[in-house]
């Protein structure tokens, strides 16, 4: 990664001769020869270890190595990896796509990533490394042989989505939607929308996608894909198969191995973009082939006779919907189990929403609905009908249970990160 090194030789005035970076890293126990790491938060306790690795260069912000020349020291380690990320973005001829919204971010992300790199040298954000330090870590993955790098960029409070577009310098972008996430610190969803929408700032018009059946992101400028018939790219057909889903855009026929209506947005989402890059139906079509989508998002396990679904990442009231309707639209004859936990960063509706979504799967058909959380616990206080909910205040119970009494069954786990609940899984 030459241009790197060129770069921070660049902006902090140092020669560095032979020197070379072969990756960048911030986990040190991820370290090899050559690499550059970032000694962010507690990394600076791990410095002597990574130079032991031969590490090429390290960066932080403890003046202790400041006579090793193996060690560049500034002032805040989090800022200067942005500041490098933005400089580096600009001496390299990738385009970047970008892909903000409250729910889908991750799986756009991954089924547009599988597409592109069929035939192009690409890069993606890794994980849900979509933040402040996520976006400019990502960017400093990207190799000069790259044409392509998808970018997914989250936030939770104001002015955040601008911080990262402007390290970004995007060249495309996808709205997936606008929810109601992250209200303890936005209020409500019109500034949900505010704050994610600004990435039609940084774009041109014709590089915009976004989901047009959303009622805010309808009223945007630039390309839109959603059911309805005002959109310039139409969804029709859609049908949940026993592997995977099938639906029409603009008459073209596509097949996803991803279940439900969200997905298929999602792949809308993708197909649209690819193409908008140039890809021939063809192109995407062999991409669609191979998706590989980051753990947690649905993610089908068979374990001892019982099948779960684990969408357990996040969880916020959109997102719980789509789950829940997925999974009841799931063709099978296996008793069909959900289990729910806590949704957080809700604000002062958030009990309101757990109400709403304990009452939306009570109208499904379900074997039966398991609950976790404080939340959810006092969210069930103001349910009349408990017949067919169990409420656990601890894991291993839960586990317990499925041992015993639920083999052979259909097991759907969802709910905010925080709660771990894929430890019942294990």
């Amino acid at each position: 990664m030459s241009k790197l090194l060129e770069v921070i030789g660049e902006l902090y005035d140092i020669k560095f001769g032979k020197k070379y970076i072969r990756k960048v890293q911030m986990d040190s126990r991820k370290v090899e020869k050559g690499d550059l790491f970032f000694a962010i938060n507690n990394g600076k306790n791990y410095i002597e270890e990574v130079l032991k690795k031969e590490a090429s260069l390290v960066i932080c912000d403890d003046n202790k190595w400041k006579e090793n020349s193996n060690v560049l020291i500034v002032e805040n380690v989090v800022e200067a990896m942005q500041l490098i990320a933005r400089e580096y973005r600009k001496n390299l001829k990738v385009k970047l796509i970008g892909v903000v919204g409250s729910n889908g971010k991750t799986t756009t992300k991954d089924i547009l990533y599988s597409i592109i790199s069929s035939k192009y040298s690409s890069k993606k954000t890794e994980g849900n490394y979509n933040n402040h330090i996520g976006v400019p870590f990502t960017i400093l993955q990207i190799e000069e042989k790259d044409k392509y790098g998808i970018i997914e960029m989250g936030m939770s409070n104001f002015g955040e989505i601008k911080t990262l577009c402007k390290i970004a310098g995007l060249n495309y972008s996808i709205i997936t939607n606008i929810g109601d996430s992250h209200l303890e610190f936005m209020l409500n969803r019109r500034n949900v929308f505010l704050e994610k929408s600004i990435v039609k700032n940084y774009v041109e018009e014709d590089k915009l996608l976004f989901f047009g059946d959303d009622p805010y992101l309808k009223s945007l400028k630039g390309k839109s894909i959603g059911f309805n018939d005002y959109n310039n790219y139409v969804i029709s057909n859609y049908k949940l198969e026993e592997n995977g889903i099938l639906f029409k855009i603009n008459e073209k026929d596509y097949k996803v191995n991803l279940y439900g209506e969200h997905n298929c947005i999602n792949s809308a989402l993708s197909i649209e973009m690819a193409k908008m890059i140039g890809m021939t139906d063809e192109d995407v079509k062999k991409g669609l082939e191979n998706i590989e989508i980051t753990p947690m998002r649905f993610q089908k396990i068979l374990k001892e006779k019982i099948i779960f679904i684990n969408d357990s990442y996040n969880a916020s009231p959109v997102s719980m919907k789509y789950s829940l309707n997925t999974f009841e639209k799931l063709k099978t004859q296996k008793d069909k189990i959900v289990i729910l936990a806590d949704m957080g960063e809700l604000g002062e509706k958030e009990m309101e929403f757990h109400i709403e979504i304990i009452q939306y799967a009570l109208r499904k058909k379900f074997f039966k609905i398991i609950l976790y959380g404080d939340r959810m616990e006092k969210a069930l206080d103001k349910i009349e009908n408990k017949d067919n909910i169990i409420l656990f205040k601890n894991k291993s119970d839960i586990k317990n249970l499925i041992n015993k009494e639920f083999k052979n069954k259909l097991i759907l786990i969802k709910g905010s990160n925080f709660n771990q609940l894929w430890k019942i899984i294990e």
